[in-house]
């Protein structure tokens, strides 16, 4: 922890502040929290990036903390990859307020390196940037992007030279050289205009999205005549403010579905996501305009992609025929199971499916009825990512991967979760369960029937600033050393804590293995019947999240277990702390 006084007078009196920053600084010093919040600690770089709110301080996305994540990722490339002037970063950006300036701040520092910057001209989304650095052969990546945080947001991502989410690893030495950076106030750049002069910046046209679309249309599943065949399916489709439509409308396109729908308010970038509370598709408010338009055309299916379009949201009509938003989980337990019983069985015998330990069990339960492995990591793509990078060591072929809050992916194309593929493949999945005389609600209750009944939940507090902080380490703690037996009227069979690496028996077994994953600040408990219960702080924001899954025979049962962990939890984690 810093002096926060002490950087806050650096700051203001620094001469080449910039002036918009310097002008916000002058307007906080009246309010003794927000600079305090500004400038108590820097701003942190994670597993995977940073990301924060906009403005001035240490811990502030702006132009200096961009300057100096990308100052130690320099000095991280120079140390551990050859070829890295030549070989470059390729950068994108999202629709967010100061995303295409950070994203050429960026580029000037590197260039000082005598690293070339390959720049997209316009907003992307992720997974087109993940694609983007294996096409290219680029030793790394940077996407801005704050996801679907709050408009006063942006983040910082990099990817490795495979095109996933940086390793625990990679993350630690990039963040060993950002410690090194004492000074962010001056920090050396080039100019734009230098860097293309000396061609250490090449913006970037739709040569890439190009290349991303062939490979696209490859993870189609229907056959040649099904494939050039014109899709009676309505879709309506929304990109949420963000980056998401041109790819998957054209994704779309390919596959010959002709009806498609687009909400032309929320078609248009706009860093405030003005139509929507959030950008967030895993919540029903996002969805309202798009169920508004389906209603009016009777659609199908609606997709929604979040701002950088690495998650999707698809709502479809019930048996009351009103829409109803699928869950992630729900979602991508109904894709593997399109995906695989449209899979040669040679394949299937080698073919892993990748999930988190937060994902529902039913992915596991359709991948055995196929005899397909499951593979479980802990909770974040970038996990997914490092196994199927694996893979090509292994020899062992990636078949899907997914998590539930709305990330999968379909082909290693890319190496990290992909609306764009997931789209499309909703789409194609709803074509075929349509031609059958089915809705994919009727396609779930199907797999229900065939596998048993999962339901999964999640709550979650923030928590901000240094108290809030504290607060999170103290109930993760207190989870962590909970002798917890039981759960309603389901015992704990064991307890697993990543941060040590350990599975431990409970109700007298007194036995303990070692769990073989990264280690991570989280803890899940496994509990009879199926049912598990599982606490995280979040990487990214000031949240500390707990997620619940259980099983049953009947809907009712799985109703009644669910809503049992919901409120023990509650009783455990909320009530103590007394909030108003």
């Amino acid at each position: 922890m810093v002096n926060w006084e002490d950087a806050f007078r650096k700051w203001v009196d620094a001469k080449n502040l910039d002036p918009i920053l310097k002008q916000q600084l002058i307007e906080m010093k009246s309010n003794k929290n927000e600079l305090q919040d500004a400038f108590y600690e820097q701003l942190t770089f994670g597993t995977g990036g940073m990301r924060g709110v906009l403005g001035p301080g240490i811990n502030r996305m702006n132009i200096y903390t961009i300057r100096k994540a990308v100052k130690g990722l320099a000095f991280y490339l120079e140390e551990n990859r050859v070829n890295y002037r030549d070989r470059g970063v390729v950068i994108a950006y999202d629709s967010r307020y100061m995303s295409k300036e950070f994203a050429i701040e960026a580029a000037k520092v590197l260039g000082v390196h005598g690293i070339k910057a390959y720049v997209f001209e316009e907003i992307k989304p992720t997974p087109l940037l993940s694609f983007a650095v294996r096409y290219l052969g680029t030793v790394a990546g940077i996407m801005i992007t704050a996801s679907h945080n709050p408009p006063e947001y942006n983040g910082f991502k990099v990817y490795n030279e495979e095109g996933s989410q940086i390793s625990l690893d990679e993350a630690n030495e990039i963040i060993h050289h950002i410690q090194q950076v004492e000074d962010e106030l001056h920090i050396e750049v080039l100019t734009e205009k230098h860097l293309v002069e000396n061609n250490l910046l090449e913006w970037m046209n739709g040569e890439v999205d190009h290349a991303y679309l062939e490979q696209l249309i490859k993870i189609s599943k229907m056959d040649e005549q099904a494939l050039l065949a014109e899709k009676e399916l309505k879709i309506v489709l929304t990109p949420l403010h963000g980056t998401g439509l041109p790819l998957v409308r054209n994704g779309l396109k390919q596959l010959q579905f002709k009806h498609i729908h687009v909400v032309d308010e929320q078609a248009i970038p706009d860093p405030e996501f003005s139509t929507v509370q959030s950008p967030n598709p895993e919540e029903k408010q996002a969805f309202k305009e798009a169920i508004k338009l389906g209603d009016e055309i009777d659609a199908d299916i609606l997709l929604a992609t979040d701002p950088d379009a690495d998650r999707l949201g698809v709502a479809v009509k019930n048996n009351e025929n009103k829409y109803v938003i699928l869950t992630g989980n729900q979602l991508g337990s109904l894709m593997l199971d399109y995906l695989l019983m449209h899979t040669n069985k040679h394949v299937l015998k080698n073919a892993r499916m990748i999930k988190t330990i937060v994902t529902t069990e039913l992915g596991r339960s359709i991948a055995n009825e196929y005899g397909v492995k499951t593979i479980d990591t802990l909770t974040g793509f970038k996990y997914i990512g490092e196994k199927i990078n694996e893979f090509d060591a292994t020899g062992e072929t990636f078949i899907f991967g997914y998590e539930e809050s709305y990330g999968y992916l379909i082909s290693s194309f890319t190496r990290d979760k992909d609306a764009v593929q997931a789209a499309v493949m909703a789409c194609e999945m709803a074509e075929f369960w349509k031609n059958k005389g089915m809705t994919l609600v009727d396609a779930l209750e199907k797999l229900y029937k065939k596998h048993g009944y999962f339901k999964e939940g999640l709550d979650a507090l923030t928590l901000n600033g240094l108290e809030g902080q504290e607060k999170i380490a103290s109930i993760v703690n207190d989870f962590r050393h909970n002798e917890q037996q039981a759960y309603g009227n389901m015992k704990t069979i064991y307890v697993e804590d990543y941060l040590q690496s350990t599975r431990i028996y409970k109700n007298g077994q007194n036995k303990m293995e070692k769990v073989y994953l990264p280690k991570e600040n989280v803890v899940k408990y496994i509990l009879e019947d199926q049912c598990w219960i599982c606490l995280r702080p979040s990487g990214t924001e000031p949240k500390v999240k707990w997620y619940y899954g259980a099983y049953g025979k009947t809907e009712k049962e799985v109703d009644e277990r669910l809503s049992t962990l919901e409120k023990s939890l509650q009783e455990i984690i909320v009530q103590p702390l007394h909030l108003t």
